[in-house]
């Protein structure tokens, strides 16, 4: 689209504003015409790398001036754009891909603004999870998106510990060099037959969804070597067969009290021992057991 169509459009609105403006996760098309209106009609775009924005812009024929706005510099550009919009500046605010503010800079700048009197403008458009989501052919009555799992080991489990009676469909975004060992703790934790979904690509020409168990998904993931590409994760709540078949887990606690009482172990060796049996580190079994106590 000319930017000489854009100027057809309505104008925006009159007075200081912060646009929240949704941007293509892959495909360029994947924009709303208002998103493109305000672009085009801002004073200032506050990117969080104008490199990537610029690609967009220049596609789109749009000239407005960025600045650059991410997590290192929050801290004083949000101040900054608070200022300039108290002086009666339109910003819109974009990432380098989906909705500002969901697992990416904004929220800062955003609450600033809202201190300061200053309105919120969402502009909707594309957002991977909620892509992946409603193509995934899990059920999308009731889920709960989390953002990143955690990039240690021992997190991992543990929040992956409290999604085993999951009464909803559970959404995670995931970096792909970390996919398959967080497959590997999701067979562990939640079981081989735990039914899950990889988004990969989402939008973009090597867009694929595998979807089935647990299990198989990460044998089919193993067999091809590095994994490339933005990933979303989805993890299904339990079968309800196998929710009733599935033997409950001794705790930690229990199973540590269990080996003192039976083997005559102090809790330091007991632990050690517990970890061993369920494959986690001791630091993670350790954790559980403060938890419980």
């Amino acid at each position: 689209m000319a930017a000489e169509h854009l100027s057809k459009s309505a104008p925006l609105d009159p007075g200081p504003t912060l646009y929240l403006v949704a941007t293509p996760i892959g495909n360029l098309e994947d924009i709303t015409l208002r998103a493109l209106r305000i672009l085009k009609g801002v004073e200032l775009i506050a990117c969080e790398d104008t490199r990537q924005t610029q690609k967009l812009l220049n596609h789109y024929g749009i000239t407005t001036k960025t600045v650059s706005y991410h997590e290192h510099n929050e801290m004083t550009k949000a101040a900054e754009l608070v200022v300039d919009l108290e002086g009666g500046a339109r910003i819109a605010l974009v990432t380098d891909a989906g909705m500002p503010g969901i697992s990416d800079p904004g929220f800062r700048l955003i609450t600033l603004a809202i201190r300061h009197g200053v309105p919120v403008v969402p502009i909707p458009g594309s957002s991977a999870f909620l892509a992946a989501l409603v193509a995934s052919g899990l059920p999308t009555d009731s889920f709960r998106f989390s953002g990143f799992l955690p990039s240690k080991r021992g997190e991992r489990r543990t929040l992956l510990e409290s999604l085993r009676d999951s009464t909803r469909t559970e959404a995670f975004y995931e970096a792909p060099h970390r996919l398959v060992e967080t497959l590997e703790d999701i067979v562990e934790v939640l079981g081989p037959a735990r039914r899950i979904v990889v988004a990969r690509e989402i939008t973009k020409i090597h867009e694929e969804f595998l979807r089935g168990k647990a299990g198989d998904i990460l044998a089919t993931l193993k067999s091809r070597g590095d994994v490339k590409g933005e990933i979303t994760l989805l993890i299904a709540k339990p079968e309800e067969s196998a929710q009733s078949a599935a033997p409950a887990r001794v705790s930690v606690r229990d199973r540590v009290q269990q080996l003192i009482s039976e083997e005559k172990l102090d809790e330091k060796a007991a632990l050690k021992k517990v970890a061993k049996e369920l494959g986690v580190s001791k630091s993670e079994a350790y954790r559980e057991l403060q938890r419980s106590k």
